[in-house]
């Protein structure tokens, strides 16, 4: 067997269009929705990301800043930039992009953004409506694109055993909420493995759907998954390689070489989750804007 290759891309394109759409509308009514990023210091892949972001707003017709800040900026000067553009109606959402220096709570961070104005879908109280099984309000991206990619390629979870590697608030938390609410795209039954579980394969060959976001390479094994089960990667590692001119390459968590001969759907890295993250944020911002 030869995994089906999931095209986050193509997912994440037919996505950007749906929220041109919306968009649309919105400004035929006089309204143009507006994302506002912040950027503190110069982390190369955040530089990157959210020059991807700005990228995709003008794509669909957003507005859109960036504020860029330097990496010793201190926390009462950040807290009180948010709260400006918390008042500005030119913004319907705000990016705190992640991680930041370390003078800086990252959870009083998210605290300080309006929960209305959420872009990411962090903050505490879209959190809290998450677990109440609430999906009118800005959804987690990253968790948000995993089950569009589930229900997009025909892999609806609903009545799956679908096992979760990763207990963050970003990612695997939310997810596990998102699949076992009464929705669509959920449904699930739901195990979450993490690095208190003493044996992660004996979850994950039981497993129809695996989702990886360990923040580990080779985690998952083509021995740790039975043959038809469908992999998910989020994970994003940088490792060594002599032969790229850079020094180095993207892998997720997931043994992606060995997987694909074992599974029947398998995403990339890059190119599978981390599109459909960028496409989510959209639709957080538009749903803000009231579109």
């Amino acid at each position: 067997m030869t995994a089906q290759l999931i095209d986050g891309e193509a997912i994440a394109a037919t996505i950007r269009a749906e929220v041109a759409d919306r968009v649309a509308a919105l400004e035929a009514k006089g309204k143009t929705p507006g994302l506002a990023a912040i950027l503190v210091g110069d982390d190369p892949g955040s530089v990157s990301y959210v020059s991807m972001k700005a990228k995709d707003c003008e794509a669909v017709g957003m507005f859109s800043e960036t504020f860029h800040l330097p990496a010793d900026t201190p926390q009462a000067d950040l807290f009180a930039l948010v709260a400006r553009l918390n008042a500005d109606a030119r913004f319907d959402a705000i990016l705190p992009q992640l991680p930041v220096p370390p003078q800086i709570d990252e959870r009083l961070y998210i605290d300080q953004i309006v929960a209305a104005k959420d872009a990411d879908g962090l903050h505490p109280e879209n959190l809290g409506r998450l677990l109440r099984g609430e999906t009118s309000h800005a959804l987690p991206c990253t968790p948000h694109g995993v089950i569009q990619i589930l229900l997009r390629t025909g892999n609806d979870p609903a009545g799956k055993h679908v096992v979760v590697v990763g207990r963050s608030t970003l990612v695997g938390r939310p997810l596990a909420v998102l699949l076992s609410n009464k929705a669509t795209g959920g449904n699930a039954t739901v195990t979450i493995c993490h690095t208190g579980t003493p044996d992660i394969a004996r979850h994950t060959r039981e497993a129809d759907i695996v989702v990886m976001a360990a923040g580990r390479p080779n985690t998952l094994r083509a021995d740790m998954v039975r043959p038809g089960a469908v992999v998910i990667d989020v994970g994003t590692n940088r490792i060594e390689d002599a032969s790229r001119k850079r020094g180095w390459r993207l892998v997720g968590d997931a043994d992606f070489p060995a997987l694909k001969e074992v599974c029947s759907w398998i995403t990339p890295v890059p190119g599978g989750v981390g599109p459909m993250t960028r496409a989510m944020l959209l639709v957080n911002t538009v749903r803000a804007a009231g579109g």
